[in-house]
Formats: structure tokens, sequence, C-alpha cells
């Protein structure tokens, strides 16, 4: 296993076992993806983060006990988890608007595009026509984004 590999798991490790809120910092093309072990479409998503040009690092875990840790609301919870920087990424978020978050950095814990809606990266068949992408601060959520 290569050192970048090593050193995203103990960072995914201690993440674990932090008790903020908010996740803690990587690098500008660093994300760790956190997913339960029978997820399939998350390992699509991991492809697409690939190739955007992440370096992407799989962890296995008890996803309803991730989300409880961060206080997402059910409603905007999804397959994974995606830590980028100091922001978490539920579910499978277009690049777009990864872009933004990552270009603005605003003052949120993280966003969410919940459920598995088709023909989002890793989710195959037609793109539905409105997308809504929720922000989410201290287990309290906002509308963050639209795409048509």
């Amino acid at each position: 296993m290569k050192l970048p590999a090593l050193f995203a798991i103990a960072i995914s490790l201690l993440l674990l076992g932090c008790t903020s809120t908010a996740p803690q910092s990587l690098g500008p093309k660093d994300a760790i993806v956190y997913k339960s072990e029978s997820c399939g479409c998350c390992s699509s998503y991991t492809e697409f983060l690939d190739s955007w040009g992440f370096s992407t690092t799989k962890v296995n875990t008890d996803m309803d006990a991730l989300f409880a840790k961060y206080n997402i609301p059910r409603e905007l919870q999804s397959c994974h988890l995606t830590q980028f920087q100091n922001y978490f990424v539920i579910g499978h978020v277009p690049k777009e608007v990864v872009d933004k978050l990552m270009a603005e950095q605003p003052d949120i814990d993280g966003i969410s595009l919940p459920d598995m809606p088709t023909g989002t990266p890793g989710m195959p068949g037609p793109r539905p026509e409105n997308l809504t992408i929720y922000s989410i601060k201290g287990g309290k959520s906002g509308i963050y984004m639209q795409i048509k």
C-alpha cells in the first residue's frame, strides 16, 4: 500500500474517533468515501472522484453511526459520505457542485444530495429534470443549490 493511502486511512480512523461535528482537514485533492461494506454504487462514485483528479480512499463503516455522529437529518442521508477538505458531501453529488463548494468555502459542515437519483455520478439512468442539494450546519439544513 502506498504511503499516501496509509496516511489517508490513518486520518479517517482518527476522524471516526473525534468528537467534533466537522470533518478533519484534508488536502485539496484528497477524498475519503465512507460507505457500508455492501455498497456497490459507492465504488462507482469513487471512480468518478478518481477521474476528477482526487486521490480517493474508501473506508467501510457503520453509516448509521456516522450519520448520527455528524447530526445528519434522516431525510438528507444517502448511501455514502465523502470527506473533502473540511466538508462532508453526502450522496452522488455532481462535480459542478463539489467544485462550487471547494471554491466558495461556505460556513457550513457539508452538503447532501439525498437518496440516489439516477443520472448522477455513479448512478446509471436518465438524470431527473431538477436536483436539489442541501447545506447542513449543526444538524440544520437549507437549500445549497438547485440544478436544472
